[in-house]
């Protein structure tokens, strides 16, 4: 596609069509890449029915991901999990959710009218993280809620923990019921045995990919990888027509077909590479004393995901995070109260590996409080439900101090941003366990959010419902 773009720029075509900037180079800064940016014209496909180069970039994918169906995504993982979700479930149905599943999964159940039914992901006490998601509580809820109409989780957390696909896929069938996988921080796994592998290849119906989040793409880059029998594919298209642009960036579009390309020729040596810088760094921070790595090489856990505990200083997670990007120039993907993530990828070099483990060991050596930073235990909580995210999003409330709001009924969504995961969805009751999590997040310097009302000088107001 790269190529066909080149050519095309190189011809003699002149555009009487969109983008308005009409390839013109010399209208605007030439750094940016105008002169390869076209629509769906002649000769270039359609993208939600391709029967040309858009679908020969699909076969690519397909292959890659041992697929039945691969639909590149340029609205991001987002608008893959608005279609994929709306595409298995009809309005009004009951779903079983992973409590911390992203708000993209939120808004699908909100946009469909959906019926949560909720489960808790498991908790790992030395780093203070949810892990994953238990088979036997899917079997429970579902023997439960006959009812339920799919399975929605997220896999790998933004954290890196990769729930046992294979034995949830598993259950998930035994009740006829189509497995959901938000794997867009895992569009890496599969591709060598020091991974985990990539869900669909492990039976789950359909999974999203976020391509730029975790492989040599550009931002909004994703995928949505269909191998089922329980998914309607005419269903999903049209609901991709719905949710994702009619006018894509062929700029994006070539960034995949670029990075499927590579990875076809040269991922079993670009892989052996990560993983060896990889094991490197975790071998250079083993010394730490204070400061924590977590590691853990099995089926169940991504390697790539650097999480840097700072339980043990008198610091917080946040605090780390500013220090690694004022004094060593080393900005972290995510930051939470006791814990950063710093994202890797086939992308990195060796050097970016030696600066940050050097960095720890020195920011490590440095310490001479003994006094530990004293953090909550990080709760996902499942607030009691008074009413559908649908409906309660049609109430009109009324903005009030959070201090005020224990036992009214909230109608915003409250959330960390990374990992965006809901602490209070609309619907839900607020306890003082609600307000009291929200409290600690705020005391550690993490970054909330709300969907309507801002939340200033860390004095959050939203709207409840009296």
């Amino acid at each position: 596609m790269f190529e066909k773009l080149k050519n095309y720029t190189n011809g003699s075509v002149y555009p009487f069509h969109m983008p308005g900037h009409k390839r013109n180079s010399e209208l605007l800064d030439s750094s940016l890449p105008y002169s390869l940016d076209i629509t769906e014209i002649n000769g270039f496909d359609y993208l939600h029915d391709p029967k040309g180069i858009i679908s020969e970039v699909h076969c690519k994918a397909e292959k890659l991901y041992n697929c039945d169906n691969s639909f590149m995504l340029v609205n991001g993982s987002t608008c893959g999990v608005l279609a994929g979700i709306r595409a298995i479930t009809n309005y009004g149905d009951k779903v079983l959710v992973a409590r911390n599943c992203h708000k993209s999964v939120y808004n699908a159940i909100e946009l469909n009218g959906l019926t949560p039914v909720y489960v808790l992901p498991e908790y790992n006490n030395e780093f203070n993280i949810h892990t994953v998601i238990n088979p036997s509580d899917v079997e429970k809820a579902l023997t439960q809620n006959n009812d339920v109409k799919a399975v929605i989780l997220t896999s790998p957390t933004y954290e890196g923990f990769v729930s046992d696909i294979k034995e949830i896929a598993s259950i998930s069938h035994k009740f006829n019921v189509p497995l959901f996988v938000d794997e867009a921080h895992g569009a890496h796994l599969g591709f060598s045995k020091h991974f985990p592998q990539e869900a669909v290849s492990l039976g789950a119906d359909m999974a999203v990919l976020g391509l730029h989040k975790t492989l040599p793409a550009l931002t909004q880059c994703a995928l949505l990888n269909v191998k089922s029998n329980l998914v309607n594919i005419n269903t999903l298209k049209e609901q991709l027509s719905v949710f994702e642009t009619s006018s894509p960036s062929y700029i994006l579009m070539s960034s995949m077909d670029k990075c499927f390309e590579l990875l076809l020729k040269e991922k079993d040596k670009l892989f052996k590479n990560y993983y060896n810088n990889l094991i490197a760094f975790y071998n250079n921070v083993k010394s730490l004393k204070r400061l924590k790595v977590f590691f853990k090489e099995d089926e169940f856990f991504d390697l790539g995901k650097i999480i840097i505990s700072t339980l043990n200083t008198n610091i917080t997670g946040s605090k780390l995070s500013e220090i690694l990007r004022s004094e060593y120039n080393i900005e972290l993907e995510m930051t939470y109260d006791s814990y950063c993530i710093a994202m890797t990828s086939i992308g990195d070099k060796e050097i970016g590996f030696e600066m940050l483990s050097d960095a720890l060991l020195k920011i490590d050596k440095d310490f001479t409080s003994n006094k530990n930073y004293k953090v909550s235990k990080t709760n996902l909580i499942i607030p009691e439900m008074k009413f559908t995210s649908s409906y309660a999003r049609s109430i009109k409330g009324e903005t009030i101090p959070l201090d005020n709001s224990n036992g009214r009924v909230s109608l915003e969504y409250i959330f960390a941003y990374p990992p965006g995961i809901p602490l209070i969805v609309p619907g839900e009751i607020i306890s003082d366990e609600v307000i009291n999590e929200i409290k600690n997040l705020q005391k550690a310097g993490i970054d909330l959010k709300a969907s309507s009302v801002p939340i200033n000088e860390g004095i959050f107001v939203s709207s409840f419902l009296l």
